[in-house]
């Protein structure tokens, strides 16, 4: 399988199908920090990255929106004093799309 920071986000259509359970596992892989929780029935990627201080929360919560705003895909963020939380599913699918993988793999890649 390609990188996933190597893909680019596709437009994803209302009635485009969830990732199967199978392939979860397999993109898993590649974002090994992020948890899987379920939250109101929705499956979302979620991890907390560790920074010194609130300008520095800030300013890797900025460069999250950045990356979301070039790829068409958009996270919940929440900054707070010394961390930065990143959410990512797919709002139309209610639910996790490849989408979201690749997105956590590009997080990362700016966090290192």
């Amino acid at each position: 399988m390609e990188p996933l920071t190597q893909m680019k986000c596709v437009a994803c259509r209302s009635d485009a199908p969830t990732v199967p359970d199978a392939e979860i596992d397999e993109l898993r892989r590649q974002v090994l920090d992020w948890e899987i929780v379920e939250l109101d029935g929705i499956k979302r990627l979620r991890r907390v990255f560790s920074v010194d201080d609130f300008a520095q929360a800030l300013g890797f919560t900025r460069k999250v929106g950045e990356l979301a705003e070039e790829e068409g895909h958009h996270p919940a963020l929440l900054t707070e004093w010394g961390k930065t939380t990143v959410t990512w599913w797919t709002h139309k699918i209610r639910g996790l799309h490849r989408n979201d993988f690749i997105m956590a793999a590009k997080t990362d890649e700016l966090y290192r």
